[in-house]
C-alpha cells in the first residue's frame, strides 16, 4: 500500500494506493491518529486507487471515525471503486462513511 497526503486549507487529503488489509492497515492508522491526536479535525481519504479493503481496514476507518466524532470532525471518503464500496455495503457501513464521487466534491462538502 502506498499513502499520499497533502492539505489543502484545513482538509487532510490521504490517497490511498493498493491493499489495506492487515499487512498495510497499521501504516494508515498511526498517520490518521497521530494528525487526529495533533488537532486535525478534517479528512478526505481518496480511494480510487485502493484496490481492495479488509475487515483490518475497515476498523483503522471507524476508529479514526469514533476519535474524529468526539472532536467534532469530519472524514469523507471519495472515487471509491465499486468492489470496495460493496465491502462497505456488506459491512454496513456506507451510512456511516459520507462517500463522494471525487476529491473535489469531498472538500467542498468539507468547507
Amino acid at each position: 500500500m502506498i499513502i499520499k497526503t497533502d492539505k489543502i486549507d484545513h482538509i487532510n487529503i490521504f490517497s490511498i494506493q493498493g491493499r489495506l488489509d492487515s499487512n498495510s492497515s497499521g501504516d494508515l492508522e498511526r498517520q490518521l491518529i497521530s494528525l487526529i491526536d495533533q488537532g486535525e479535525t478534517h479528512f478526505i481519504l481518496d480511494f480510487s486507487a485502493l484496490e481492495y479493503i479488509s475487515s483490518a481496514g475497515l476498523r483503522v476507518l471507524l476508529q479514526a471515525a469514533k476519535k474524529l466524532n468526539a472532536i467534532h470532525g469530519k472524514m469523507t471518503l471519495c472515487s471509491v471503486r465499486s468492489e470496495v464500496k460493496q465491502v462497505f455495503d456488506i459491512a454496513g457501513l456506507t451510512s456511516i462513511f459520507s462517500m463522494f464521487n471525487d476529491p473535489n466534491s469531498a472538500v467542498k462538502a468539507l468547507m
